[in-house]
């Protein structure tokens, strides 16, 4: 692959989806699926012109250009803008500019959380085009299929286009009513980052990071709340063991086997500070969610894990927001606090789940806790299901250890 393919592919990878909710946002002329045709044919104007011409200093800010000029053009030629003054072309100048994007990550957020889509509209166009994931992430973090996802976009950008939905930054007063969706967006962009085993180190760091500068954006800015605060200090308790999920040699490892010692203790301690700061009258999932991960951080070893707290504590997240895999992580807590009887139960009666069933996670912990309990060859159904469930490869060799393991007698 030849440099200007990969400065391409990499820009590509950056910023497409922002390059399109950045069309979206700053013309109400331009539909959803236009824009995604416009940051299609500038992309290919720039390998034609780099490889003639040399890539630019600036290539981003180059394709943002780009981008707008071919807006523009689409604009006049439709004779929508009108009058189309000098004016105003500077203004558009201003918002497509590579610095004013940066700028603008967070007003996207709030842009893409319109209260005229649904919330899982807003999710995932948000995810699609401000973050940058990829449908089969989406599909992955949103418990749903690709195809749903598929289609959800299609009429997504057919309702944008057909009621004429603005997307742009609300005002003041309405920043507050949008919070809820911008904290669940920054919450599954950090869990696509953390959880990820695609083998994409840096990948998944700069998602992490990227979560985490949203969110401190809104606090600095004083645009959070006592839910912002608890989000963050969730975030960071979980970014402190971030390094110790995978081996020297990059195995994917279990929080059983992770080397506490690589715990980063500072982002430990700062994620106290917030928890602290989030405290009162009300808690939400992110409260619950940030105490569990305490939990996990302050254990001096998995087996000294108050394991029947974690349990109680999904248990009230259970009772408040029923979900399928909250249920999952409420049985493993249940099995290690030494309740393997009810956990077993629950775990089963989740493979008629239409999606868990389809779970690798699902099947991995049936095939473990068999394991455990003895019956090697139960176990062995759970762990092929697993195998066969994930396509991520350190994923796969993880699995597959386990399933050696069971074939030892």
């Amino acid at each position: 692959m030849d440099s200007v393919q990969q400065e391409t592919d990499h820009i590509y990878k950056q910023h497409f989806g922002k390059m399109v909710a950045c069309l979206l946002y700053s013309s109400r002329d331009i539909d959803p699926e236009t824009a995604e045709d416009i940051v299609q044919d500038s992309f290919s104007a720039a390998l034609t012109s780099w490889r003639s011409q040399g890539i630019p200093a600036n290539p981003v800010a180059w394709m943002y250009k780009v981008c707008r000029n071919k807006a523009l053009n689409i604009i006049k030629r439709n004779n929508r803008l009108e009058p189309f003054s000098d004016q105003a072309a500077g203004s558009m100048e201003i918002r497509f500019s590579d610095s004013a994007l940066d700028d603008h990550q967070l007003k996207l957020l709030f842009a893409c959380a319109h209260p005229d889509l649904s919330p899982k509209t807003q999710v995932v166009i948000t995810l699609k085009y401000v973050l940058n994931l990829k449908v089969e992430a989406i599909a992955k973090v949103l418990g749903m299929s690709i195809d749903g996802v598929d289609k959800l976009l299609v009429r997504a950008r057919q309702k944008i286009k057909t009621e004429k939905i603005i997307l742009e930054e609300p005002r003041a007063h309405a920043l507050k009513e949008r919070l809820p969706t911008v904290h669940k967006i920054i919450y599954l962009t950090f869990n696509e980052g953390y959880k990820s085993s695609g083998g994409n180190e840096i990948l998944r760091e700069e998602l992490c990071e990227e979560a985490l500068l949203l969110n401190r954006e809104l606090l600095d800015k004083n645009l959070g709340n006592k839910e912002t605060s608890a989000l963050h200090a969730l975030m960071l308790f979980n970014s402190a063991r971030l390094k110790s999920r995978f081996s020297e040699s990059g195995e994917l490892l279990d929080l059983e086997n992770q080397d506490r010692s690589l715990w980063n203790q500072d982002l430990i301690s700062l994620a106290h500070h917030f928890l602290t700061e989030s405290q009162g009258e009300t808690f939400s999932t992110y409260h619950l969610e940030a105490a569990i991960a305490c939990l996990h951080c302050v254990a001096d070893s998995f087996e000294q894990t108050d394991w029947k707290t974690i349990a109680g504590i999904y248990l009230r997240l259970l009772t408040d927001h029923p979900n399928p895999f909250v249920e999952l992580n409420y049985a493993i807590a249940l099995y290690y606090a030494g309740d393997k009887r009810t956990a077993f139960e629950i775990l089963h009666a989740l493979q008629r789940h239409a999606f868990l069933s389809r779970y690798y996670l699902l099947n991995m912990a049936l095939g473990k806790f068999h394991y455990l309990e003895g019956d090697k060859a139960y176990a062995r159904q759970f762990l092929n299901k697993a195998y066969l469930q994930t396509s991520a490869p350190k994923e796969k060799d993880f699995i597959q250890k386990m399933i050696n393991k069971s074939e030892d007698f």
